[in-house]
């Protein structure tokens, strides 16, 4: 059972929906406020870039300041001016500033992983070549068993030479035989 027993929310109130006429009204009604907050931010506006003029032409203004100057302020940074040091305002930058060559600064891990992965490029190397400790056990027991290899062919060609030679001693012997009879 769901808490409180019931069914409906918890106000016991119906849904309401708006009609789409009210949301009309209500965007109109939202159009023209900011039209007339507009038209009296470019009458004070129009004060402020006056002060802004002389202050380019005295060679004070910057363009982070003119920049903040024209920034809208939301929520309750209008009216509480806040001056904390350890802010950071965002600056944008310009395609043109931006460094593609500088080199960029790798993470500890990243650089480990590259550092490895040359260690091992340079240990395979090394063990192509024969001058690993490993390398050099592997050479070492691929000659042994070249050598057992070569040592059993040659048993086995000495055993089909012995058993061809005794075939024939024994079939001359048989002849021998067949002729006394």
């Amino acid at each position: 059972m769901p808490k409180g027993g019931r069914k409906g929310g918890h106000k016991g109130r119906m849904r309401t929906y708006t009609s789409p006429e009210e949301i009309d009204a209500q965007m109109k009604a939202e159009k023209e406020r900011k039209k007339t907050e507009q038209e009296e931010a470019e009458e004070e506006g129009a004060a402020v870039n006056d002060t802004q003029i002389d202050d380019k032409q005295a060679g004070s203004g910057s363009e982070d300041s003119d920049d903040e100057c024209f920034r809208r302020r939301n929520g309750v940074e209008g009216l509480i001016e806040i001056e904390n040091p350890n802010r950071v305002a965002q600056k944008t930058k310009k395609v043109t500033d931006i460094e593609l060559e500088g080199q960029k600064q790798l993470s500890r891990r990243e650089r480990e992983e590259i550092e490895k992965q040359k260690a091992k490029e340079r240990y395979m190397k090394m063990h192509l070549a024969g001058k690993t400790d490993q390398a050099k056990a592997d050479l070492a027991r691929l000659a042994i068993i070249r050598k057992q290899r070569e040592e059993a062919a040659r048993k086995k060609e000495e055993e089909r030479k012995g058993e061809l030679g005794g075939t024939n001693a024994s079939e001359h012997k048989q002849e021998v035989i067949i002729l006394m009879l």
